[in-house]
């Protein structure tokens, strides 16, 4: 779709040649046993080709694993520190996406969850109120599954905001609306599940009832964002009906919450997405976002396949949420 440096020039910058996250980035959220381990996990690997390392997503390696997620991880601290120096001196400054596997958010402290490694958001997170002093953290997870890996990194903690929309009842269960924090972090966690069959119109009054207001009361130094594509309706390991049209206004909307909030500083993480063509449209038309520029999704959304979004259950879900956080 020529959205690259080759056809756009100065509007689309890629970062190249990016530090690897050194293990201490990675310990700043999983256990130090849990690094070595699976780098010790690569010499079989690399025997057998292919080795499982989680069973219940199921998650596996090969023997590039560990070097790749260092990679994916390395990616979103350069994107980190790429924003960061630009908004001190742009007032509009670019907003990021790290176009990286394998994914993180589920990956737990204590090891590798659901087709995810390292929690590249949470290491992120930590990094950019370590290297960079912002303090507040608003993480956004609009991925189809909740980001129980994420969730539990910042529990206790106040100045890390987790906020996840996820399908009621999708993998891995977690995600309910009373997980909202523990210690001094409680109501510093939302998670909203939504019911199968939720599509652009609950996203679009998500957005507004309960993502704005929310970032707005919490007042962030820098937003990420758990960009998962796999709430798609053409996407086979759920069932909302979210469109291509859907990530558009997602992109262009939190992109505009960061300018209001945070003078622009946003950085987005590939998660899920395992339709080849929706995931490719969607994300292409967040980059349209990114730039200002009109969606191209009425060329791939097909009207059609849609059906009537359960309203009711989705208002309730809003209003108990809305109700939880006094929002």
């Amino acid at each position: 779709m020529e959205l690259t440096p080759k056809f756009r020039g100065s509007d689309i910058l890629e970062l190249q040649n990016f530090n690897l996250a050194s293990v201490d980035d990675i310990a700043s959220v999983h256990a130090k046993a849990y690094v070595s381990g699976l780098e010790k996990a690569m010499d079989p690997a690399s025997k057998k080709g292919l080795i499982l390392i989680e069973g219940s997503g199921p998650t596996y390696a090969t023997s590039t694993t560990f070097h790749e997620s260092l990679v994916a991880a390395g990616a979103g601290l350069a994107l980190v520190d790429s924003v960061v120096a630009a908004s001190k001196n742009q007032l509009d400054p670019p907003t990021a996406f790290a176009l990286i596997r394998p994914p993180g958010h589920h990956a737990i402290p204590k090891g590798p969850m659901g087709f995810c490694v390292f929690g590249n958001v949470a290491i992120a997170a930590r990094h950019a109120q370590r290297v960079h002093g912002l303090k507040r953290v608003f993480i956004i997870d609009f991925d189809v599954h909740h980001g129980n890996g994420t969730n539990d990194a910042f529990l206790d903690d106040p100045d890390i905001f987790f906020l996840s929309t996820h399908q009621d009842g999708s993998y891995p269960g977690t995600g309910k609306f009373d997980e909202i924090g523990i210690g001094a972090g409680a109501g510093a966690t939302l998670n909203l599940p939504l019911p199968g069959g939720s599509g652009d119109t609950a996203m679009r009054t998500v957005f507004d009832e309960v993502i704005v207001p929310c970032a707005q009361r919490f007042k962030p130094d820098i937003i990420l964002v758990s960009a998962g594509y796999d709430g798609h309706v053409l996407d086979p390991l759920a069932s909302l009906q979210f469109t291509t049209g859907t990530y558009y206004m997602l992109a262009s909307n939190i992109k505009q919450l960061a300018k209001d909030l945070c003078g622009g500083r946003c950085v987005f993480f590939l998660e899920g997405g395992y339709n080849l063509d929706s995931l490719s449209y969607s994300v292409a038309d967040s980059f349209r976002a990114f730039l200002g520029e009109p969606s191209l999704a009425a060329e791939f959304d097909d009207p059609a396949i849609l059906y009537e979004e359960p309203s009711t259950r989705v208002k309730q879900a809003i209003q108990r949420v809305k109700h939880i956080h006094s929002l």
